[in-house]
Formats: C-alpha cells, sequence, structure tokens
C-alpha cells in the first residue's frame, strides 16, 4: 500500500525540501550527514534507488500517477514502506515548486559520505577529473559521457557544481548513480581543518598511485588526443577544466601531458561537455 498524501497546506514543513530549500541547504556543508538531495524524473530516481540511496519522501503530479506507467513502476517500489508520497495536480505543484515539473516527479533523498578520492582511484584505470566546472548543467553531461565512454570514475575540484543537484543529475540521466566518483579534497575530518589540495598535491598522489595525468589544453607542446604514447598508458587520469578560462596554468605546468583535439575552420575550442564526450571516447580506448 503507498501512503498518498494529497497537498492541502504548502506551508507544510514536510515541503520545505521541494518548495523553500536551495541547494545549499539541501547540500548542508555544516553537516553533510544530514544532506538531502532532489532526484527528478522516474529514470533518475530509480536509478538513485538501484544505487542504494534512501529516500524520505516523494513528489508527483497526480495525472502522471495515474496514467504513466514508468512512474508507476516506480512508485510500486514504495508500497508497504511508509514514505510519504504527496501528490497534487500539475498547476498546484508549478505553484508550489516554482517550476514545471516537466517529468512529473520528484524524489528526495539522503546524501551519503564521499569516499576518500585515492580509495576510489584504487582499481580503476581511467578516471576522469573536472577542475571548477560551475554549471550543473555541464557536469551532468559531462557524467553521461563519462559514463558511457569507459571512464571508471570522476573526480571533481571543490569549485565544481555538485553531481547531486537536481539539475545536474537529471542532465545526466541519473548517470550520477551509475560511476563512481567523489570530490578532491583534504582527508581531515573537519572542514575547518583542511586546506585545497588541488592541483599540486593531488596530482603528486594520483602519480604515486601510477597514473599519467593529461590536461586537455591548447598549448604550444600539445599533443594530439589520438598520440600513441597517450593512448597506451597503462593508467590515465583526463583533466578538464572550467567554462571559459579552461584548466589554470598551476594545473597545466603539473601534468604529463598537456592535450589538444585537431579542429577544422579555424575553430579553437569547444564547451567542456562536448569536449568531455569526445576525450573519452578516444582516451578510453587504451591501446598496446
Amino acid at each position: 500500500m503507498l501512503n498518498i498524501i494529497e497537498i492541502n497546506n504548502f506551508n507544510a514543513p514536510e515541503l520545505d525540501v521541494y518548495a523553500r530549500y536551495t541547494e545549499a541547504q539541501l547540500l548542508n556543508k555544516d553537516r553533510p550527514e544530514d544532506g538531502i538531495f532532489i532526484a527528478e524524473s522516474p529514470k533518475v530516481i530509480g536509478r538513485a534507488l538501484d544505487a542504494g540511496y534512501i529516500p524520505i519522501s516523494v513528489l508527483v503530479e497526480k495525472k502522471q500517477m495515474e496514467e504513466n506507467e514508468e512512474t508507476q513502476e516506480v512508485l510500486a517500489r514504495f508500497e508497504n514502506t511508509g514514505t510519504s508520497i504527496f501528490t497534487a495536480e500539475f498547476a498546484v505543484l508549478t505553484q508550489l515548486i516554482g517550476f514545471k515539473l516537466t517529468r512529473g516527479m520528484l524524489c528526495a533523498l539522503k546524501r551519503r559520505p564521499l569516499e576518500d578520492f585515492r580509495k576510489l582511484c584504487e582499481g580503476k584505470n581511467r578516471i576522469a577529473i573536472l577542475e571548477d566546472v560551475m554549471n550543473p548543467t555541464n557536469v551532468g553531461a559531462i557524467f553521461r559521457s563519462a559514463a558511457a565512454m569507459h571512464m571508471d570514475a570522476v573526480l571533481l575540484t571543490s569549485g565544481c557544481s555538485n553531481p547531486l543537484y537536481r539539475r545536474a543529475s537529471r542532465v545526466s540521466m541519473g548517470t550520477v548513480f551509475q560511476i563512481p566518483w567523489t570530490f578532491i579534497q583534504d582527508d581531515k575530518e573537519r572542514r575547518c581543518d583542511r586546506k585545497e589540495i588541488w592541483p599540486v598535491q593531488a596530482i603528486e598522489n594520483l602519480k604515486a598511485l601510477g597514473y599519467k595525468t593529461a590536461a586537455l589544453a591548447l598549448t604550444d607542446d600539445s599533443v594530439s588526443i589520438d598520440d600513441s604514447q597517450l593512448m597506451s598508458e597503462e593508467k590515465l587520469a583526463v583533466i578538464l577544466g572550467t567554462e571559459g578560462d579552461g584548466l589554470m596554468q598551476e594545473t597545466i605546468k603539473a601534468c604529463d601531458y598537456t592535450v589538444k583535439i585537431p579542429m577544422s575552420h579555424g575553430v579553437d575550442s569547444l564547451n567542456v561537455a562536448a569536449a568531455s564526450a569526445v576525450a573519452f571516447w578516444e582516451l578510453g580506448k587504451r591501446t598496446k
């Protein structure tokens, strides 16, 4: 039996996570053990549940619940769990959450503790690193490409948008729940005691783990992305920079390779999400 609750009070505290909390409030950096995220659409919610994330509540459009087969299949997973399923008509939900819910369904879930990036890299030959990629749409698109094109994990620097932000996970089509990822950060327990370790220390850590590092950037000594030596590396970390400015010079200097994507018609750069798809497709295939 489903615990369906018709929305009749916009101010109910149970609806705060959908209607009044910002992404920063949901993340809860000061108390990460209480962190929450919102997944949008039946597909994304289903993949979050498949990955073992614990649901708190669901918000679903009444028509979707009654007529959409994919939505019904996901809702069936909440049978006899006691999970609150809040429902209302489309116009009411739009007024409540402040945007049109095109996929008809949101789910609040508990975040999990982040794994240390060095431990996450164990047994993985191809990893992607995002440096200060701040646009959630780009983060989501990069995750989708990484999962599809042979990357084993994704690491993010502290300046990146969080992959569990609603827009990022939606654009990724739930692949943020299918490929291992974590943030590159100091391993001190208290956040106030942590130092910034990217890029120099973190790259040294990766090299100690056996990785060659490849910075995607256009410089005088850049090698082509199909360079035979580059593609033959046993363990490779592919590093992509922020929108606009690209990678920091300090990062490029610390890497083993600087890599460029050959282009035509005088074009000298691609959007970071597009560049990631090309890089992962080419460098995810190790040659001997």
